[in-house]
Order: structure tokens, then sequence, then C-alpha cells
């Protein structure tokens, strides 16, 4: 029970960064405009995502274009497009695989592969979470490189976003879920066919004395060889010269 537990515990951590990584990809809100200098007060607000840029007006109207040419944009952006894409399909498919690797669940039940279901969506856990924290990191530092640059001019320079952080605690909670998903191995079956394993009982005392390695076989004769060897009787006293009834 306490096994079954671990596992939920470790699979909504692993949806909850899954829902967190989605959201974070699809938001606007990667870079946005660093109030510095003679920006300080100013009308407007830029931001800019993996998908449009939204400008922002001091009346409330938001103002969004989808960046139309993937070709014109940037490595660095084309790159993290790609690194999210992949961190969603991945933590969409160890959902998939750890739901069907789970007790709680009537999938592959009684099989031998139900633990090696759930070991393998705790990895893809952790591969999506990686990739989530590769491309926020990359971003992390291009927008404090950018920052602090002298030759950059103010109204150019950009601050973080919520949906980096957003995916800071994705890529946390993705880790999480995959670590506790790969931690909870101890429920796998110790033989496959399901079986209680009995211990033979010991033999008797006799035949173990005679079955031990260290006690040497008694030595066989043949049936010839007993022939004759026998206790000798009163009668065969009395064959020598000597008969019993004289020494009684």
């Amino acid at each position: 029970m306490a096994s079954m537990a671990v596992q939920l515990l470790g699979f909504f951590l692993g949806l909850l960064g899954l829902v967190g990584s989605v959201v974070a990809t699809v938001l606007p809100h990667w870079w946005r405009t660093a109030y510095v200098g003679s920006n300080i007060i100013t009308a407007t607000a830029y931001m800019k995502g993996l998908w449009m840029e939204c400008v922002w007006h001091s009346t409330g109207i938001y103002q969004c274009e989808v960046h139309r040419s993937m070709l014109a944009l940037p490595p660095d952006l084309q790159a993290a497009r790609a690194l999210m894409l992949l961190s969603c399909l991945t933590s969409t498919l160890a959902a998939l695989v750890s739901s069907a690797g789970m007790k709680c669940t009537r999938c592959a039940r009684g099989s031998s592969i139900k633990h090696v279901l759930a070991i393998s969506g705790g990895v893809c856990f952790l591969s999506a979470g990686m990739l989530c924290l590769i491309t926020v990191c990359w971003t992390t530092n291009d927008v404090i490189l950018d920052f602090y640059n002298p030759v950059l001019p103010e109204g150019m320079k950009y601050e973080l976003g919520m949906a980096v952080y957003l995916g800071y605690v994705s890529a946390c909670l993705s880790l999480m879920g995959g670590v506790v998903l790969c931690w909870n191995c101890e429920g796998r079956p110790r033989n496959p066919l399901h079986l209680p394993h009995h211990r033979h009982p010991c033999p008797p005392l006799v035949f173990n004395t005679i079955n031990t390695p260290n006690t040497p076989a008694p030595p066989y004769y043949p049936p010839a060889a007993l022939k004759g060897n026998y206790a000798p009787s009163c009668t065969s006293l009395s064959s020598n010269g000597y008969r019993l009834n004289d020494y009684v």
C-alpha cells in the first residue's frame, strides 16, 4: 500500500510538470521589456515568446503577432522551440507508460513487465525535466548576457518573463516525479511465476549423516565374499575334538 501511494505521488508530480511545461511553451512571456534608464516610464511593454510577440499598452490592450517565418527566427529561439516540444512529448509518453506500470491500474496486472513500465515512465519524466531545464537555463543565460552588454541599447534589453520561472518549476516537478518512480522499484515480483518459494525440509538424521559429502560410503561386498563368514556354532567347536559338555 505504501509503494502504491509513492507511485501515485511520483505520477502526479510528473503530471503537474507536464501541464506546467505545456503552459510555459504556449505563453508569450519568455522575454519582457526591462525598465532601466530612460525606459522606466513608458506607455507600452514588449513581450516575446517562442511562438509570438505581444505588445501591452497602458490602456490595457494586448496586441500579439505570431512568428510567420520559422527560418527567419534566431537559432537560439529555434532550439528552444524544439527542446520544449520534445519535453512535452516525452512527458506525455511518460504519463502513458507510467500509468500502465502502476499497481493501482489493471493494465499488465500479474505480468513481470509491470514494474519495468513504471521505471520506464520515471526515466521518461527525468528526460523531459532535463530538456525543459536545459531550455530555461539557456534562455536565462542569453537574457543575462544581453542585459549586461554595454553595447546593446537600453530599449532593446529584456528581463526574464513569467514563462521562464514556470519552466523552472515544471522541470523540477518532472525531475522529482521521475526520481520517485525510479526509486520505487521494490514492487517488482521476486519470481516470474508469483509463487511462494518453499524450502525443502532437511532429510532425517540417519540419512543426513550418510549423504553428507565428508562421510565415506560403506564398502560393497559381493555375495560370494560373504559365504562362510559366520560365527562358529556349538557343533563346529565339537568337530575339532572338544566337546562343550566337558567344560560346562
